[in-house]
């Protein structure tokens, strides 16, 4: 394992010193630190068996009351990949990976098992079944990605899968109560594309101590905003800031691209949400 300043691993994610006296940092930490989103891969494949890996990864995530309610679509088929970019908000990254998975909130798993013996379910048709099929879906996901980086790929996750679901549904055929959650793409980085880890938010604005306090979060993003400055000028944004971008990305139905009908693809996928 390279060896990690500590403060440096933890201080460029916040983009200013913010932590001091620091223990020494583990393999963990390390990758999980050193994160950034990659959208520019290389053409070489992943080795044999690396998708199998990725997926024991994935599945050793937590899952509510070991349920596991979730299941992933593996792609490497280049014309359909380049449909799900169409889809996705033609994203190019998405074509250039050598593998797309799609992470699914898949409540079929029990229901088939559950009408092939003939046993009630109907705690499968309450919001709580589906929001628990959704977040099992997204630990495995971060699980995968962090796998990936721990073995030397790229990765980026692909929220856009969700723009247009009932196209996603009938390209990877989806059954009823199986519904996309995130895309992940993964690939050997492309090692002339510089990416910089991305800033995040002052701990004083997501951390609480014991109850909730908003008092300290203004000033926290008034701090974050001239980091995120500094951060996307280097990228030709002059002047954008995280709040701006927060804002016009959730100002009306029109910036959700297309997520204001998901409730909609839910429900035409015979998930209920009681």
């Amino acid at each position: 394992m390279r060896s990690v300043d500590p403060h440096t691993a933890v201080n460029s994610r916040y983009g200013q010193a913010i932590l001091t006296r620091l223990p020494k940092l583990n393999a963990t930490l390390e990758t999980l630190l050193s994160h950034r989103s990659i959208r520019h891969f290389l053409e070489a494949p992943l080795p044999p068996n690396a998708l199998e890996l990725l997926i024991a990864a994935a599945q050793s995530a937590p899952t509510s009351s070991n349920l596991q309610m979730w299941s992933v679509v593996a792609i490497e088929d280049g014309a359909r990949k380049a449909r799900l970019a169409q889809t996705a908000g033609q994203q190019a990254f998405i074509k250039q990976a050598p593998l797309l998975l799609v992470f699914l909130a898949d409540m079929a798993i029990l229901a088939n098992a559950a009408q092939a013996r003939r046993q009630p379910l109907k705690g499968i048709e309450y919001f709580d079944t589906f929001l628990m099929a959704a977040l099992d879906a997204g630990l495995a996901a971060q699980n995968a990605l962090t796998a990936a980086e721990s073995m030397g790929f790229g990765a980026v996750f692909v929220g856009a899968i969700r723009n247009q679901p009932e196209i996603v549904i009938a390209e990877l055929m989806l059954p009823e109560q199986v519904f996309p959650i995130v895309g992940l793409c993964i690939g050997y980085p492309d090692p002339t594309q510089e990416t910089r880890i991305k800033p995040r938010l002052p701990q004083s604005a997501v951390l609480h101590r014991e109850q909730y306090s908003d008092k300290r979060q203004a000033q926290a993003i008034a701090v974050y905003d001239e980091v995120m400055r500094d951060f996307y000028s280097v990228y030709r944004k002059d002047g954008a800031c995280w709040s701006e971008q927060a804002f016009t990305r959730l100002r009306g139905v029109d910036t959700l691209v297309g997520r204001d009908r998901l409730l909609q693809a839910v429900h035409n996928q015979k998930i209920q949400l009681k």
